[in-house]
């Protein structure tokens, strides 16, 4: 024990010594530096666990390739940055009793032993001289990579050659096998031309035979084809004669069936509209009847009374909530709402399923605060299936039908109302508020209708 403390000793000042006066300006050789981890790695296991930088005892138990294999790198670095470590290593090498490494310390390594190997254990030892060691084993390997370099190149150049000989050998004789099979397939095809050109003429005879053929057919198809289209056009009159009938005898019958009530309904919706305006107007007078004199009716200006510019100041802004209030107290109010414009203009961002709903609860309170008649209409080429929605009370909804717009039913259902009736239409669609507007119905926007919903 005492005896392996001073070799390792010895080899400490050596290294420290060596370490400031010599140092390696170059990355070791790859092939150098697999030697010095083989060397590590033999003398690694002859180290106790605390002898060993703490980043290599993983690696105590390993066998020495294992440790080569996996702390290959490590153990470079170790030898590298850790003197300690190098020492230790230099002094199990020295006690193996190497005659490489007696040569080393010597100062005469052998002649004959491979560079890398005297370089590799230079490395380690650090003896006077092993910065040049390293340099020169480093230069010979380099030399000795260019020479087995060149020789592969020579024999891969000679193989070429030998290649390329047998392949131009190669390309004459088959030059002239092809050049024997191209007469051969001359003669041939000579042959064949002369057999094709007697083909040819067969064929044009027996085509002209053909067409000879298709006309007399034609002929007899389109003498079938008039008369066939004859019949059919025949079959068609017949038909349309009886189709007509039958929608004349069904129409007189849904005229009888349908007519009377349609009518009846809307003389009556309107007539009730008018009570309901009168008893409206009524209340809102409740003024007695034995008060109101023919020259009461007689328009003046009156001392202390409202002029026609206090009147017109009273009137709403199209903007204000309070004019869709107006509106809906009418007598017999029927509310048309465009559904998608008033959603896209309100919520864009929810889906549609989300913005249907949101709408429709908000137009259920509507209808129960006002008793207005509402009905929301929602384009139904939006739709990529058939919508399962439960009405609210209240509210009437409707999708419109495959090629029809939305805007089209609004127009269909303002239409549809007797004259006299109040109709509001909300859209912000200007083609669709012109429309309406049109027929009779009092268009509003769809910004007036998101503010009245937004207000308790």
């Amino acid at each position: 024990m005492e005896h392996r403390d001073g070799a390792e000793a010895a080899g400490d000042a050596g290294g420290a010594d060596d370490g400031v006066l010599e140092v390696l300006d170059r990355p070791l050789p790859e092939g150098i530096r697999r030697r010095v981890v083989g060397l590590v790695a033999d003398a690694f296991g002859r180290l106790t666990v605390a002898e060993l930088p703490a980043q290599l005892r993983q690696y105590a138990r390993f066998t020495p390739s294992r440790r080569a294999k996996f702390a290959g790198n490590a153990m470079a670095a170790a030898v590298e940055g850790d003197a300690a470590f190098r020492q230790r290593i230099a002094a199990k090498l020295r006690e193996a009793g190497s005659e490489l490494a007696e040569a080393l310390e010597s100062g005469a390594p052998p002649a004959a032993a491979d560079p890398e190997d005297v370089a590799a254990m230079a490395f380690v030892l650090r003896p006077p001289g092993w910065v040049k060691l390293v340099t020169a084993a480093g230069e010979e390997a380099a030399r000795a990579g260019a020479e087995r370099a060149g020789e592969e190149a020579q024999r891969e150049l000679q193989r070429l050659r030998e290649e390329l000989a047998t392949v131009r050998a190669e390309a004459r004789s088959e030059a002239e096998r092809v050049r024997a099979e191209l007469d051969a397939t001359r003669k041939e095809a000579e042959g064949l031309r002369r057999k094709l050109r007697s083909a040819d003429s067969d064929v044009r005879r027996g085509e002209a035979a053909l067409r000879k053929a298709r006309e007399e057919l034609e002929a007899v198809r389109a003498e079938a084809q008039a008369d066939k289209a004859a019949a059919q056009g025949e079959t068609r009159r017949v038909k349309a004669r009886l189709a007509e009938a039958e929608a004349a005898l069904e129409a007189s019958r849904r005229a009888a069936r349908e007519g009377r009530s349609v009518e009846d309904m809307r003389l009556r919706l309107l007539l009730d509209s008018v009570l309901d305006a009168a008893q409206g107007l009524r209340r809102e007078l409740a003024l007695p009847p034995v008060s109101v004199r023919p020259a009461d009716t007689v328009d003046a200006v009156r001392p202390g009374t409202m002029s026609p510019k206090d009147i017109a100041t009273r009137a709403l802004s199209e903007t204000d909530p309070a004019l869709l209030d107006q509106l809906l107290a009418l007598p017999q109010t029927h509310l048309v709402v465009d559904g998608y414009n008033v959603t896209k203009t309100g919520y864009p961002t929810m889906p549609l399923d989300k913005q249907r709903l949101r709408l429709l609860g908000g137009l259920a309170m509507l209808a129960a605060r006002t008793g207005a008649e509402v009905t929301c209409v929602f384009d139904g080429a939006e739709l990529a299936a058939p919508v399962l929605l439960a009405p609210p009370r209240g509210v009437r909804v409707l999708f419109s039908k495959p090629g029809v717009t939305a805007d089209e039913l609004i127009r269909q259902l303002v239409r549809a109302e007797p004259p006299g009736r109040p109709v509001v239409v909300v859209s912000t669609d200007r083609e669709v508020a012109d429309g309406v507007a049109k027929a009779g119905a009092r268009p509003v926007s769809s910004a007036l209708l998101l503010k009245r919903l937004a207000r308790p």
